[in-house]
Formats: structure tokens, sequence, C-alpha cells
């Protein structure tokens, strides 16, 4: 009898270990907007809008839906993607990822000239094709592909959602354009998906616009080109409600669904934490949530539609992933995959080889106040309260040079540690953008060669500070969250922690960056 118990006690440990018991969301914190997710075997990809940001479309890998890892990126050639004056409310809007046969297609559009367009691979973590453009329509956006025997429909939001038979070979038209379903009457019915199960079609969409009412609707029809019966218990997901009011999570909707190897379902989608008065400044981040889908039934979202930070369910078998250095020690001669670009980059002006240990970056007179390509390269604030530092050798910056550490949310608002070479002389200073308004709260003369230059926040304030030593702070200028968020100033991106160089020249000097340290609260 005892045996008997202990091997009932070993299996049930290792049935625990093998499946696990509740997660925390965002599964994928920090501006990770527009999540798309296809699975081939065991294994499960995802990715996200970038909008101005390059690379753009960054492809996750996953086994259990929970932990992520970026492999690649979808677009990281100018021959791909022209994202020239580009700003936080153009470039890439929200890709779809499916597998099909052994290949994996990625479809997005670009604004504004609302280019629709979609490249593919054999190998998700490798390079992607050059685009091949649907050339028949143009216009609004969200366009995903949907595979049925042996077929590929083209969908994409137009007021309606529209769909047609294209050749995935060439993206050219095959069928007439047939509208299929605008939703329940709300606002934007974007974001659409078609899935097949049980004899059904059940096409999902968003609805309400990507802000507090955005939320997600479902229909059903047993032909493809409907027409389609609306779910009488639509939104299946929605945190517009009294019930949800005081949610950390608002704005969920932008969906996608996917069944994993053990035939459960689930759901991810974009939402966002705010703080107070409703203000959000992460941007869109991506959320998991389980799927009750019976047989020609209905899909029901975590049990009534909503989801929370942790999430006590039943999940699949984790696969955790090695923690993420909080140091960036740049002697690697590369950047980690999670680093991005302003716009379409000028490689020249980004070095490991200029100095040794050290990540260089030209100052030019392209400024971060500008909707263009700066010497700029940052990576996503992923928690409200973080530290970001780094240390900035100053030495070979010339007169009318600026380098610093900025806290980015768009060109016309971002908090900034600079420094800036004045005469021979070095001057550190505190500075607020926030719209027309460009402020300098303090500025010290600095000695030495190298400074350290911190960008932290308390999940109210943003501190901007700096120190001789990494040891004593002296603090510059500090500033309010609000000032940086979605709410406030638009846009659809989120804070980046970023480097950057600029001057009053057209070329100036190297500024040579030894580190890059981010360590966030969860």
């Amino acid at each position: 009898m005892k045996k008997h118990s202990l091997v009932s006690l070993a299996f049930w440990a290792l049935t625990s270990l093998c499946y696990g018991q509740g997660f925390v969301n965002p599964v994928l914190p920090g501006f990770h907007a527009d999540p798309s997710v296809c699975r081939a075997g065991e294994d499960f990809y995802l990715v996200n809008s970038t909008f101005q940001y390059f690379p753009g479309v960054p492809v996750y890998h996953s086994k259990d839906l929970i932990n992520w890892e970026q492999i690649g990126a979808c677009l990281t050639r100018p021959s791909q993607v022209d994202l020239e004056h580009t700003d936080e409310n153009s470039g890439i809007y929200a890709p779809t990822i499916r597998y099909h046969e052994g290949h994996f297609y990625m479809i997005t559009t670009l604004f504004p000239s609302r280019k629709h367009f979609y490249v593919y691979t054999d190998d998700p973590a490798g390079e992607w094709s050059e685009p091949i453009e649907i050339e028949f329509t143009r216009g609004s956006c969200d366009p995903t592909l949907f595979f049925d025997e042996g077929r590929c429909y083209f969908l994409w939001k137009d007021v309606y959602i529209k769909i047609c038979e294209i050749d995935v070979k060439t993206g050219k038209q095959l069928s007439p354009i047939k509208r299929l379903w605008s939703g329940e009457g709300g606002r934007y019915p974007e974001g659409p998906h078609i899935y097949k199960k049980d004899g059904y079609y059940y096409l999902m969409l968003a609805e309400g616009g990507t802000e507090h009412g955005h939320h997600v609707n479902i229909a059903r029809s047993r032909f493809l080109e409907g027409p389609y019966e609306p779910n009488p218990s639509n939104p299946i997901l929605s945190h517009f409600s009294g019930e949800m009011q005081n949610s950390e999570i608002q704005g969920l909707g932008h969906a996608d669904l996917i069944q994993a190897p053990d035939s459960t379902w689930w759901m991810i989608c974009l939402g966002y934490r705010t703080s107070g008065y409703l203000q959000h400044v992460m941007g869109r981040e991506t959320f998991l949530a389980p799927v009750r889908w019976d047989d020609n039934a209905w899909p029901v979202v975590n049990g009534n539609g909503t989801i929370q930070i942790d999430m006590k369910c039943k999940t699949l078998p984790q696969v955790k992933l090695a923690e993420e250095k909080k140091r960036v020690d740049f002697d690697e001669e590369s950047l980690p995959l999670y680093w991005s670009y302003l716009c379409n980059p000028h490689k020249e002006n980004y070095s490991f080889k200029e100095k040794d240990g050290f990540f260089s970056m030209r100052a030019t007179s392209i400024n971060i106040d500008e909707i263009d390509s700066p010497t700029f390269i940052g990576r996503r604030q992923t928690q409200k309260v973080f530290t970001a530092t780094t240390v900035l050798d100053m030495s070979n910056l010339k007169d009318g040079d600026e380098a610093g550490i900025t806290a980015y949310a768009s060109h016309h608002n971002h908090y900034d540690v600079v420094v800036i070479k004045n005469g021979g002389k070095y001057i550190v200073k505190g500075r607020i953008r926030i719209g027309n308004m460009n402020h300098i709260e303090k500025e010290i003369l600095a000695n030495g060669k190298n400074l350290f230059l911190r960008i932290n926040s308390d999940g109210n304030d943003y501190i901007l500070s700096f120190s001789t030593d990494n040891k004593s702070y002296t603090e510059l200028a500090r500033q309010g969250y609000r000032y940086l968020s979605t709410e406030t100033i638009g846009g659809f991106t989120g804070v980046h922690l970023a480097l950057f160089a600029q001057s009053q020249n057209k070329i100036g000097g190297w500024a040579h960056f030894g580190w890059f340290y981010y360590d966030d609260k969860k």
C-alpha cells in the first residue's frame, strides 16, 4: 500500500512538472501590438506590429504559448520595407502569420500607402522573401490569409470584412471580392481571422477601436462566403464593462486563436496595462487566455470573456527560457534581437570597430525631434518600474555634438539625459520634450572621460540622472508618465529606452557606449 502511494505521488509530481498551473500576463510585455500566432507541429510562432521601427515584425518562438523567445524578424532589409519619414502613426500595421504545407507566410500593410504585401520563408528564424504585393486593392489594413481545401484566401478590413481567392505564389486575384460581415455595429471592425471547425467557418474580428472600448466578436457560417450568424453571447472578450472598469488591463482586442497539440484552444490578443487616469505608456502588449471550444459550440474565453494578470488555469507543459541578461556588454559585435532602429537605419553610423569593446554611434544632423532616421537604437520599456543605465565615453565627440539616453515615446514627446560638447567643454542636461515645449530642467558641467547616464521610473515619474562613478547619482529632472502616454500624445507605439547621437553639424564625431543595463521590477 505504501509503495503504491509513493508511485502515485511520484506520478502526480511528474504530471505537475509537465503541466503548469497558471502564468502571468502579459506574456510579451511592452510594445507588442496586434499579435498573430500559428503552429507548426509542436512549435508556436508569433508576430507583432512594429510601425516606424526597424527591423519590422519580430518573430517569436514558444513551446507553451507562455514563454517566448525572439528568433528573428520578417522585414530585415530596406528592399522589403521603406520606412523613410515614418512616424508613430504609420509604418507596419497588423501582421498575420500563417503556416501551410511547410511554408510560413506573414502578411501586413504599410501606411500611409496602405499597400498590402506578404513575405514567406521555410525558416522563420532566417531571412524572409522579398515582398509580394496585393496589387488589386489598397486601403484600410489588417490583412490575413486563410488556407482551405488547397486554396488561399485574402481577407482585409474595408468597412466590411472582404475576401477573395488569390494565387499565393503571385498575389494575383482569382475570384470576385465578397463582403462577409461588418461586425455588431461597433466602430472600426478590424483584425479579421477565419477558422474552420466542426463544419463551420468562424469569422472573428475586433471592434470599438484600439482603445478602452476594444472588444472581440465572432460569427459563423456553413459556407466560407456566408451569410455569417453572430454569436448571441458577443463580445467573447471585453473589459469595457462595469465589472472590469477597475482592472489594470484595458483595451483588449485584435485577437487570434490557436489549437495546441493536446487539442486545447488558446487566444492571444492585445491589451495594455494602465496607470492612474487610465493612461498607458508601454504600448499595447500581448496577452494570453485559455479558450473552451466544445463541438459545434461557440468559443468561450477564460470562462467569462475577461483576462487577469495572474492567470489561474492549467497550461501546456511549460518550457522555461533563460532569463534575459540585465546588462548588455557591447563586446560581441552584435546587438540583441530586441533592439530597434527608427525608420530604415543608416548603418554607416553604427560601429563595433570604432572603439574596441564599445558600441559607437556617429552624431549627424538628423535628430530625435524629427520624423526621420536619427542615430538611435532602443529597446522596449516592459514594466512600469524600471532602471536603464549606460556609460558614455565622450572623448570622440566634436563641438556641437550631443549623445545620451532617452525615454522615447515619439519625436515630439521624449525625456533625455544628454551630454553636449560646446567650446571644448562637456555639459550634461536633463531635457524634457513635450509637444512644442523643449525644456532644460538642469545642466551641469561634466568632467572626466566617461559619464554614467540613467533613466528610471517609480511608476509615476521618470527620473533623469547622471554619475561619474556609477554609485552616486545626481538628479537632473523628473517628469510624469502621462506626457509619454498614448492617451496624451496619440500614436500606436510604446516607450523605448534608447541611446542616441546627434549634432549641429552635418556629420559629427562618435559617441562610444560601453554597455547598457536594464532592470525592471516584475
